[in-house]
């Protein structure tokens, strides 16, 4: 692996969002590879999803944001916003803030990768039917290379998470566990 083209997504991992799942084992195991990225020196970039005060950004005609809208127009967006304490950014560590499903839609993100000279793209997040998904395909249509860590991805429905880490995403990335990413 050439780790000076590579960055790690490290995307939702937000702590309200790591709380909405039944296992919270994914965060550890994200903290096990954002400390290889780092030891690496592989920039590890960070992704949340976030709303202006009242969510002006959220159409009626987006059925999976209006779903949520009412929550989000009240919630303090800051605190939304804050990621997960067990995988928190070090020093200048970089936080892109996206507007929808994909890490790209939104962000900021492709500016940061094109400036870092970043080709190879090793994703992590919550939920793998959501960002992870909307990333794989985005950032595969934007010729990335591409690596989804499975046990760094989770879902809140694990037949789901099972079916596009073996079925579906093979046919656009590289898919292993962190400990296998760690090992090349």
């Amino acid at each position: 692996m050439n780790s000076q083209n590579t960055a790690l997504l490290v995307m939702d991992m937000q702590a309200a969002i790591v709380g909405m799942l039944p296992d919270t084992t994914v965060a550890g195991k994200v903290a096990a590879a954002i400390s290889h990225a780092r030891s690496r020196g592989i920039p590890v970039i960070y992704v949340v999803v976030g709303f202006r005060q009242g969510t002006p950004e959220i159409s009626l005609n987006n059925k999976g944001f209006m779903a949520a809208k009412d929550r989000f127009a009240n919630a303090d967006m800051a605190a939304f916003s804050t990621i997960h304490a067990e995988v928190a950014p070090q020093g200048d560590e970089i936080t892109v803030v996206k507007r929808r499903v994909s890490a790209f839609t939104g962000s900021d993100l492709e500016v940061v990768l094109r400036a870092k000279e970043i080709k190879h793209l090793v994703l992590t997040g919550i939920a793998t039917s959501g960002v992870v998904l909307s990333t794989v395909r985005e950032a595969a249509d934007k010729d990335y290379r591409l690596t989804v860590l499975s046990d760094c991805c989770a879902d809140r429905d694990d037949e789901v998470h099972r079916l596009l880490t073996t079925k579906v995403f093979p046919g656009q990335a590289e898919v292993m566990t962190v400990d296998e990413w760690a090992a090349l």
